[in-house]
């Protein structure tokens, strides 16, 4: 069967030549002018851009003013103190590789140039959980341990990392790492324990406006908790003097220096104090005896004690570990504690007890709960007032007296 149907409108039939160029022609001519303006525009964005990175960004020179959006670097910190970028970073985060005078060339710098470290974003984007940090000598003092385990107590129930860093007892100013401590921005608070804070070390604290609180060491703009020192060295005095003796060796390690207070001293005040009290103390020999605060310092300084022309009625060893030294050497020697030298020590540590030293308790884990409460209420209110709290020691009597 054939379909005769026409094709309508002139369907299936050739395009006249001319009308093809025309539409050729027409379809080329749009290209072009498509490519054209997509190129003029092209080189409009890259003039723009080039304009834009030739202009000068703006930029405080240094000690200028700052503005929000223009962050410290740390190679302007770098520059200021004439250091590369590493020796800062050591001096933020490893301080003990710098040493003290480049240290504090550098956190001088951190302290003109307002630097804080990006750790602080870091800190922002804890959603809420804080961070406090503890700075002790606890290697070199065991009883530091027992102080963290009172602030570990009393911050458990709440929502606080706790960062604890071990300090240098030996450090001739502020321990290194509290500079960095105060500058990192990685902490929202500080505990320091032991630890020396000289007047320039505080005033860098309180330009941070970071919530501190000390333990076992002292300043009058800080909230602190003590032991009365100079209590416990007069509750031993008063209780050698009672059993008759007149002559005595003192043994500690030396003074801390830059001319700071120590605990030994404190507790050697004590024992002068009751000596005073006697009806002639001009007769009481007392003798001052430096040695290295451990267990050898004392094995050393018994030695020492058996060099003197005559041997003391009693030995008052700063710390326990020194007393029980000094009971070991002397025994080895053949001398009868405590009936010829009476040894005394100071802490009531668990060595101390096993030894049955005649010693003063310190609540070391009360110090640690109190200075962690001081420092929570410090981060939850703000700094109202400064509180200095001072507990009591306890005398006790053990066999070696």
């Amino acid at each position: 069967m054939t379909d005769k149907r026409e094709p309508r409108d002139g369907a299936g039939q050739p395009e006249p030549a001319d009308k093809a160029d025309r539409t050729d022609r027409t379809d080329r001519t749009d290209r072009t002018d498509r490519t054209d303006r997509t190129d003029r525009t092209d080189r409009t964005d890259r003039t723009d851009r080039a304009d834009r990175e030739q202009q000068p960004r703006p930029r405080r020179v240094l000690g200028g003013p700052r503005t929000a959006a223009d962050r410290v670097t740390i190679y302007e910190v770098a520059a200021r103190a004439g250091v590369s970028i590493a020796t800062v970073s050591h001096a933020l985060n490893r301080p003990e590789k710098v040493n003290p005078a480049t240290r504090e060339r550098i956190l001088a710098a951190v302290d003109e140039l307002d630097f804080t470290p990006k750790a602080e974003a870091v800190s922002k984007a804890r959603k809420g959980v804080g961070r406090i940090g503890v700075l002790a000598p606890f290697t070199a003092y065991p009883s530091y341990l027992t102080r963290l385990t009172g602030v570990l107590e009393s911050v458990r129930a709440q929502n606080l990392d706790v960062v604890v860093f071990d300090g240098d007892p030996r450090s001739d100013s502020a321990d290194p790492w509290l500079g960095a401590l105060t500058t990192s921005g990685r902490l929202d608070g500080l505990l320091l324990m032991g630890t020396g804070l000289d007047d320039q070390a505080a005033a860098r604290i309180r330009r941070r406006t970071m919530p501190t609180v000390l333990v076992d060491a002292f300043h009058p703009e800080f909230s602190s908790v003590n032991v009365d020192d100079e209590l416990g060295g007069y509750l031993l005095g008063r209780h050698l003097l009672g059993r008759g003796h007149r002559s005595f060796v003192y043994a500690a390690a030396a003074p801390p220096p830059g001319g700071r207070n120590s605990a030994g001293a404190s507790r050697a005040d004590g024992l002068l104090r009751a000596v005073r009290e006697t009806d002639d103390p001009g007769a009481i020999e007392t003798t001052w005896l430096i040695t290295e605060d451990d267990l050898q310092g004392g094995w050393d300084a018994a030695a020492d004690v058996l060099r003197l022309p005559k041997l003391p009625d009693a030995v008052v060893a700063s710390h326990d570990a020194i007393a029980v030294g000094v009971l070991g050497g002397l025994r080895e020697a053949g001398v009868s504690v405590p009936e010829q030298v009476a040894v005394s020590g100071y802490d009531g540590l668990d060595l101390a007890r096993v030894v049955n030293l005649t010693t003063v308790r310190q609540p070391f884990a009360e110090t640690g709960r109190i200075g962690a409460q001081l420092l929570l209420d410090e981060l939850s209110r703000g700094r109202e007032q400064v509180q200095h709290v001072k507990l009591t020691p306890e005398f006790v009597r053990g066999q070696t007296t």
